[in-house]
């Protein structure tokens, strides 16, 4: 096959029993009844919703989002913003949906703080000063750079661009 050439899929499905299908699943039949009732695959009936669901099903699906989305969410709360103004900010359907993260990243926050104030003890037991001076520098760097990773993180999620190099990359013809 050619480049740019379309492989033609031929499906044993006719294009009336897809549309039957995806029909049925906007009206809230449940997927498994489906994939039993027409003898497809998860996949295949996942498929046909991508390429053939209404603009309205598109619509109200639901969305995934990734960790570092909802930290930046968890972030606005923490920076000042109401539930309510976070939820048209990034779009969100529910409160409900924001105050649970926030809920999930404390506990993680709790669970962190409680972890270093362990280590520090375990730490301060009979070292030299210049040592333990070095130990916070290297502890801030590390936080620096995890701060910045979740930066850049967040902008390539944002912008859907790739910022960091890749291996192998070679040099631009500038």
């Amino acid at each position: 096959m050619e480049k740019g050439e379309k492989q033609k899929v031929v499906s044993r499905y006719s294009r009336k029993t897809i549309l039957e299908a995806v029909h049925l699943v906007e009206s809230g039949v449940l997927r498994r009844e489906i994939i039993t009732r027409f003898g497809c695959a998860e996949v295949t009936l996942g498929e046909w919703m991508k390429t053939y669901g209404s603009q309205t099903y598109h619509q109200n699906k639901r969305r995934v989002y990734s960790k570092t989305e909802k930290r930046s969410i968890v972030n606005a709360v923490r920076n000042g913003m109401s539930l309510q103004e976070v939820q048209i900010a990034y779009g969100l359907k529910s409160t409900k949906l924001i105050g649970s993260w926030v809920r999930q990243f404390e506990s993680e926050k709790f669970d962190l703080c409680v972890s270093e104030e362990v280590m520090a003890k375990k730490k301060k037991e009979q070292e030299p000063d210049d040592v333990a001076a070095l130990r916070r520098e290297l502890e801030l760097a590390k936080l620096k750079i995890e701060a910045l990773n979740t930066l850049i993180d967040v902008a390539e999620d944002h912008l859907k661009i790739d910022i960091r190099k890749k291996s192998g990359a070679g040099r631009s013809s500038k």
